[in-house]
């Protein structure tokens, strides 16, 4: 991993953020406990951040009350690894490592992937805009565009569902049927998705899902539905099964990786990107065994 500004100790990423703060009353946050990395509290100014890690920093403002520091930086194009697996003219995919964030969100976020993707594109001469999402612990391909002509197409074929998604997930349980096609409603709009067992474990099992639709947290939420919901997913799933397995396995993680996306441009040529599940997830799978 390369170093940058996106990679470095806690007190001087925060003297950086909180330009309006002396260092003593940053180090005075520190040791009351009113910082927190990942959700956990960090005393140490001498935490190393990493790629992925989000920041939550409670501290008087004006009014003197307690208040939360959220995101507010402007997007800024910082130099970060990208494991690039398609690239042409018009559009590029990567190979998203889980733990990191496509755009800002909550909390103080060191680095996101569209960041580093205009600091590549920068270099390149072409600007990177969004085309879909993946959550930020959801590994695999991920689609930008290189131009809004390109971008306009290709968001078109997503939400004309002319995009073929599929995705590999561990399950809690076992479907009642092998191959099933799960549908619901969600705020008046049909969601659907198509699933086949690959493999059955002890616990759990091996989907590979052909997403229809792509919804927000969609394969999470129907899955759970059904009463098979993602390992590792404590938001829809079962936390004390996840307790219990992560502890057992290893998964650091929910179990979700896009495998594939593939569509058809107005011109006629087609586009397929494959990616290979991450090691993370296939050590998983190896204490399966």
């Amino acid at each position: 991993m390369e170093d940058g500004n996106y990679y470095e100790r806690l007190d001087r990423f925060l003297r950086n953020v909180l330009d309006d703060l002396k260092l003593s009353s940053i180090y005075k946050l520190l040791r009351k406990g009113n910082v927190k990395v990942n959700g956990k509290r960090v005393k140490d100014g001498s935490h190393r951040l990493s790629i992925g890690d989000v920041l939550q920093v409670y501290y008087l403002g004006d009014s003197s009350r307690m208040k939360r520091l959220e995101e507010t930086r402007e997007l800024t194009p910082r130099k970060i690894p990208l494991d690039i697996i398609y690239e042409d003219d018009a559009i590029i995919a990567l190979d998203k490592p889980a733990g990191i964030s496509v755009h800002p969100g909550k909390g103080i976020q060191i680095v996101t992937l569209i960041e580093g993707l205009l600091a590549y594109g920068r270099e390149k001469g072409f600007e990177p805009h969004p085309v879909h999402r993946l959550d930020k612990h959801t590994s695999g391909v991920i689609l930008f565009s290189k131009s809004l002509a390109s971008a306009r197409e290709v968001s078109r074929l997503f939400r004309e569902h002319k995009v073929e998604k599929i995705y590999l997930t561990l399950v809690k349980d076992f479907p009642q049927a092998e191959n099933g096609r799960l549908e619901s409603m969600s705020e008046g709009v049909l969601e659907a998705l198509e699933y086949s067992l690959e493999k059955r474990y002890r616990e759990v099992s091996l989907l590979k899902v052909r997403l229809h639709t792509g919804k927000k947290h969609q394969i999470r939420r129907q899955m759970a539905q059904i009463g098979c919901p993602v390992a590792g997913d404590d938001v829809y799933g079962d936390r004390t099964f996840n307790r219990n397995f992560k502890k057992a396995s290893g998964l650091k993680r929910y179990f979700l990786h896009c495998q594939h996306l593939g569509f058809t441009y107005s011109s006629g040529s087609k586009i397929t990107v494959d990616s290979k599940l991450p090691e993370d997830l296939l050590k998983v799978l190896a204490s399966l065994e």
